[in-house]
């Protein structure tokens, strides 16, 4: 009587073969470029990345090192009431030329996290253009924001001017430079 391979065994072949090929890239690594801004508004650690298109859009959202991944926060809530007069929300924009948008500056405020622990970060726009959307799912479930902060959890996507959108990454670091900021800094902190 001749024997039967085993099903464990011919699963094997194939899966051998899928361990060595290549990982695909992300939906975010094939097609945004990261650029970081750290220790926005001088506050250390508080970084924020700037995902950018190549037509031109910026899709803000935090970067790893920002205390709310980093140190197991708990966000109770978040706000994009600015002030009492600005609010993010009451953004609308309409038409091809994206009439009523707000504009934005590289330091102004999109919105407030607020932690369990009393703690309390102000989110930048890090670029200059129009607010397009801000990303009303966090509000209802903020921990998108920890869970998938470059892709569910983002905080607002921006349109800079078309003259401006090479000029925007002047002040932001690449991939490589903010792994050397973030490698220093941890290095400072393991020292100390």
């Amino acid at each position: 009587m001749e024997e039967l391979p085993r099903p464990d065994a011919v699963l094997a072949g194939p899966e051998v073969a899928m361990a060595t090929e290549p990982a695909v890239p992300s939906l975010v690594d094939r097609y945004f470029t990261r650029w970081y801004k750290a220790d926005v508004k001088g506050k250390p650690c508080e970084d924020h990345c700037i995902l950018q298109h190549s037509n031109r859009i910026c899709v803000i959202t935090l970067a790893g090192s920002h205390p709310v991944l980093q140190s197991g926060k708990t966000i109770k809530s978040i706000s994009y009431q600015i002030s009492t007069n600005c609010s993010r929300l009451q953004n609308k924009v309409s038409g091809k030329f994206k009439r009523g948008a707000q504009f934005l500056t590289e330091l102004a405020p999109l919105c407030r996290i607020y932690c369990s622990d009393g703690e309390e970060y102000t989110i930048s726009s890090c670029v200059r253009g129009r607010l397009m959307e801000v990303n009303e799912n966090i509000l209802h479930q903020p921990s998108l924001l920890q869970e998938k902060p470059s892709t569910e959890g983002y905080i607002a996507v921006v349109l800079p001017k078309f003259e401006e959108s090479k000029s925007i990454t002047e002040g932001l670091l690449t991939q490589q430079q903010y792994e050397e900021v973030v490698g220093k800094r941890n290095n400072a902190t393991a020292t100390s």
